[in-house]
């Protein structure tokens, strides 16, 4: 049965909202199992030239090196840096104990990411318990239990906790890394002074194109935006995105906090160290990936009616095709006859750079109907719940597709976290 999403209160103006963010989390996560890197530029991600930076340590951003950077460009700009693969499993592991501690404080934690997340403590806030001694609670914690560190922003709401944080966090700088306050906050009637001289980058929802459609209104800050009526701002950027920017740069936010385990879409990506034209290569790629779906579609108790392939090409263009079923399906099989059915209408001649397989609109299981023509009818369903049971007791290199079968033993098997910032070196 999946449970339904724990909701709080909408925004009521009291000083209640947190936002936490770990510190260089990845980066930081590696340096407690290889403390002898401290002083030293990590950088953490795929290691490959098709790789990308998932984090850096604060000695690494002095070099300019950020998230989301290609690997070979932070290469170019700190060759002595110490490159380290990511690993999804050490990282989820810690998070989920960080944010077993943050549910020891208030039940209302909203997961943004491994690394993030939103509280409203406002249920905690009685006697001596207010908002910044919490977050301040929320550091030491952390700190003490798993050795890393956090930032913290306090506000009214939640976007401001999240600008707030930001102020919160070290800093690179040519000198060196520049530890920040740890915990800031946006008291009560001073919201506008803190947000209106920011640049209006900073606002969420405002990406490059819009922030230059703003600058050729004349808009470089939000204290500039708030001066907007919001007529004009939704006759230049549309009905909603208008009426969201004149919100925030008011510093409205009503949305409250939304615990909701709930997974909106399960999938697997990989990036290829070289470019993939051979029809077969590509189709043993779609069995490790439908395999890997299925097994987390089975370990949420969930399936789902769309199946999406994801291909790119080494020209970067990028194409997605979908199917909906009448019933909702979770086994490896299903999933990889239609994704092979989409695959086929695809012209992969040129060469494939990223290949996908996701499966969305997600529901409980249902009962498979009976049917005489259906390849991946029960049959096949049966089998997978058996290969499922068999990995449960014995591990996941136990049993699975001939295909994925190494020359030395094992499978090739794709796991979660694997290639999330691309291909590793050869």
């Amino acid at each position: 049965m999946t449970q339904a999403p724990l909701v709080g209160r909408p925004p009521d103006g009291s000083l209640g909202f947190i936002h936490v963010d770990m510190d260089a989390f990845f980066a930081s996560c590696e340096l407690l199992r290889r403390p002898e890197l401290r002083l030293k530029p990590v950088v953490v991600g795929g290691t490959g030239d098709r790789g990308v930076v998932a984090a850096a340590s604060y000695v690494a951003r002095t070099f300019g090196i950020h998230s989301a950077m290609p690997s070979s460009q932070a290469r170019r700009l700190c060759p002595h840096a110490v490159f380290l693969p990511g690993d999804h499993q050490y990282y989820s592991e810690i998070s989920r104990r960080v944010m077993e501690l943050f549910g020891d404080i208030t039940p209302l934690v909203e997961p943004l990411s491994l690394d993030e997340a939103f509280l409203d403590v406002r249920g905690a806030l009685h006697g001596t318990h207010h908002a910044p001694d919490i977050g301040s609670m929320i550091r030491r914690r952390v700190f003490e239990a798993e050795g890393l560190t956090c930032s913290v922003g306090v506000a009214t709401n939640k976007f401001l906790a999240k600008l707030a944080t930001e102020r919160a966090k070290p800093r690179a700088t040519p000198e060196g890394p520049k530890f920040g306050s740890g915990v800031h906050v946006v008291e009560p009637g001073g919201e506008l002074e803190f947000l209106h001289p920011m640049a209006v980058r900073d606002l969420w929802g405002v990406g490059p194109a819009t922030e230059a459609k703003l600058s050729r209104m004349g808009i470089e800050t939000v204290g500039d935006l708030a001066l907007q009526p919001r007529q004009r701002l939704e006759a230049s950027l549309g009905l909603a995105s208008g009426r969201h920017l004149h919100q925030l740069a008011h510093a409205i936010d009503v949305r409250p906090v939304i615990v909701d385990p709930r997974a909106k879409s399960i999938g697997h990506e990989e990036t290829f160290p070289r470019d993939l034209a051979d029809g077969p290569v590509l189709r043993r790629e779609l069995v490790r990936l439908a395999d890997a779906v299925a097994t987390r579609l089975r370990s949420a108790g969930v399936a789902g009616r769309t199946v999406t392939i994801k291909v790119r090409f080494g020209d970067f263009t990028t194409i997605t095709r979908a199917q909906t079923s009448a019933e909702p399906v979770d086994g490896a099989t299903a999933i990889l006859r239609t994704a092979e059915a989409l695959l086929d209408k695809v012209d992969t001649g040129s060469g494939v750079r990223l290949l996908g397989v996701s499966v969305s609109q997600l529901a409980e299981p249902v009962a498979y109907q009976l049917t005489l023509d259906d390849a991946a009818g029960p049959g096949w369903n049966e089998a997978d719940d058996v290969v499922e049971e068999i990995r449960g007791r014995f591990g996941g290199d136990a049993i699975g597709p001939a295909s994925l079968a190494k020359p030395g033993g094992g499978l090739d098997r794709m796991e979660r976290g694997q290639q999330q910032w691309g291909p590793d070196d050869l």
